[in-house]
């Protein structure tokens, strides 16, 4: 399975290399923690560093400041792959910001990913993209909307968070 999501950005490679570093910072410019459960890394972008958002556990698998950082899932998640982020130069005042996942789907995922996974996941880094956008360039001129089915899991997804005590976005 491959799963990329994509944007130019009206930014040099360094304003968006900023953002892609402030990942699961504090001063995070990029995951949408506003909407989703927030991005956390025991030691940062370090290789090694352990985290993930609400149960999709990973490790940092690899890091090149300002370029890439690879996210390796961790066993048991249901999909034995990576994902990652990279800022790609496209000439001057344009940046490629990319993600992408690929793994190959296990257990329970093979049905959880076409049906639900996949849907929220999509919605996920578009919001993370505007995030970026936003950063970067003041405003994001067509934001990403949530489709019914998308708004539906968010808020059942949510409502079980919740109940199981874990933390939640505010708003979403």
């Amino acid at each position: 399975m491959r799963n990329v999501h994509e944007r130019v950005l009206r930014a040099d490679g360094q304003e968006v290399a900023a953002v892609l570093e402030s990942l699961a910072t504090p001063a995070d410019a990029l995951w949408p923690h506003d909407r989703w459960p927030a991005l956390e890394l025991s030691g940062g972008l370090r290789p090694g560093s352990a985290g993930g958002h609400a149960e999709v556990r990973y490790h940092v698998a690899e890091h090149v400041p300002g370029r890439r950082v690879v996210f390796r899932f961790d066993p048991g998640v249901g999909i034995a792959g990576t994902h990652a982020f990279e800022v790609l130069p496209q000439g001057p005042s344009r940046t490629l910001l990319r993600h992408t996942l690929e793994g190959r789907l296990e257990g329970g995922m093979r049905l959880l990913w076409p049906l639900v996974v996949r849907w929220l996941h999509d919605a996920l880094l578009e919001d993370a993209l505007d995030r970026a956008q936003r950063a970067v360039e003041g405003s994001v001129a067509r934001p990403a909307r949530w489709s019914p089915w998308v708004r539906l899991l968010h808020r059942v997804e949510t409502a079980r968070a919740r109940r199981a005590g874990t933390p939640v976005p505010s708003r979403g």
